[in-house]
């Protein structure tokens, strides 16, 4: 008896979801300024989509990995395995390569970005 009404709960689930609203149309506005104002879906999509591509740019396109590989170099040439930990080395490698590259990401923002949304 158990048995036969957990079947009929189970199987009436998917018409639950079925009976949901739908995803919202992706819409593009236009503000009132001019511009454009985007569905929150796709700025959702958006944003992953960024998130999902950073960790490739960060590797192929700085010194990342550069100083990765000399940090942990140097840390098997002074004779320690775990010290300082992985986790340590990449937060320096990641602060080195900001400082690093500061210069170049501040030249591409002057020449790249900024006259694009000033409009020029």
């Amino acid at each position: 008896m158990i048995r036969g009404l957990l079947i009929l709960i189970l199987s009436l689930l998917p018409m639950i979801a079925g009976a949901e609203p739908g995803i919202p149309a992706v819409t593009v506005t236009t503000a009132e300024g001019g511009g454009q104002s985007y569905t929150v879906t796709l700025q959702i999509l958006a944003l992953m989509t960024i998130l999902t591509l950073l960790p490739s740019a960060l590797i192929m396109m700085t010194s990342f990995t550069r100083i990765i590989i000399v940090l942990a170099i140097l840390r098997q040439a002074m004779g320690v395995q775990s010290t300082p930990s992985n986790q340590v080395l990449i937060g320096l490698s990641l602060f080195l390569t900001f400082f690093i590259m500061h210069p170049v990401f501040d030249n591409a923002y002057q020449n790249g970005v900024k006259p694009y949304i000033d409009g020029g």
